[in-house]
């Protein structure tokens, strides 16, 4: 039981068919939400970190409670950088005990990217730490991340090869469909399956045998909890996300890596909600935070069964 880096995670995914879950975590109640789900079902896990979080939460505070995790249940955690923006945020990340980091040149133009990206990974290889990054734009807004619709772009099977092989990434977050936050479609949601497909086909020709593949922007948008906000006072009209389907084709194929923070939202956000509606008097958190923690559970646990396959998968 350790702080691991993603390297075997992914090679045991891509042998047996099957996604590790991404968990964005912001406090301890979802750290402890998420790696319960994990435990009940011995699911390898990654749990991951944005910018804005490791300023709420402070980068030291989140690694102890990681460290606190393992300890308690047992398992390997991977702990992750989500979307980070430059080098100095991947250096703080790594200083800090992060084991992988994703660095986001995506809002670059691609000679820039691909620059910039080498840099980081250059610097996080020297410290034992693998380095994922993103080739495309999802739309989308979540925390620093903010594409419109009219500027998203779709990940270049050709283009990504280049990218593998002069960045020298560990992994590589494509955009084929998906989009980060709560509204990700105004229409029917569709991925770009036969990209995916193109994508891997291209980097194994080029000699990139298994090369790990990451979906961002991929939660389900559980309607349990957008109905439950609404219900108790919020404002969520419209919101909508991937189908777990297509989720479930992608983990299936040559995705390893599922990343998932909306849906974490809705549920805690939403049992906050219900409790403090129907109770009006109640002033303490762990009536709230408890609730919450404990749908959390309940929704990785979904996660882990009816979309990354990843049941036992720790062992």
């Amino acid at each position: 039981m350790a702080l691991v880096t993603t390297t075997k995670m992914f090679e045991k995914a891509i042998e047996g068919n099957y996604a590790i879950g991404a968990f964005n975590i912001n406090n301890m109640e979802i750290i402890q939400g998420v790696i319960d789900a994990c435990a009940i079902h011995k699911s390898a896990v990654i749990l991951q970190v944005s910018g804005g979080a490791m300023k709420y939460a402070r980068p030291t505070y989140l690694r102890k409670m990681v460290e606190a995790a393992i300890e308690d249940t047992g398992l390997d955690i991977a702990l992750h950088l989500d979307h980070g923006s430059d080098l100095a945020q991947c250096k703080l990340a790594i200083a800090s005990g992060f084991t992988s980091v994703m660095y986001d040149g995506s809002h670059f133009d691609y000679e820039e990217n691909v620059r910039t990206t080498k840099e980081v990974v250059d610097f996080a290889h020297s410290k034992g730490v693998v380095v994922e990054a993103e080739l495309g734009k999802l739309a989308g807004v979540e925390d620093a991340v903010s594409v419109s619709a009219a500027d998203a772009t779709y990940t270049d099977p050709e283009q990504a090869v280049d990218y593998v092989t002069r960045t020298g990434i560990d992994s590589l977050a494509i955009a084929i469909g998906t989009s980060h936050g709560a509204y990700k479609f105004k229409g029917e949601p569709k991925l770009d399956f036969e990209r995916l497909t193109l994508i891997t086909k291209k980097l194994e020709e080029a000699g990139l045998h298994n090369f790990p593949i990451v979906l961002h922007g991929a939660s389900a948008v559980d309607q349990e909890y957008v109905t439950m906000i609404n219900e108790f006072g919020g404002e969520m009209k419209g919101a909508k996300g991937i189908p777990l389907e297509m989720l479930r084709k992608a983990a299936s194929m040559s995705v390893c890596k599922i990343n998932m923070d909306t849906d974490l939202r809705l549920a805690m956000t939403g049992s906050i909600r219900k409790v403090l509606t129907k109770n009006l008097g109640e002033i303490d958190p762990r009536k709230y935070l408890g609730e919450a923690r404990t749908n959390i559970t309940k929704l990785v646990e979904g996660k882990i069964t009816n979309v990354l396959g990843s049941t036992n998968s720790s062992k």
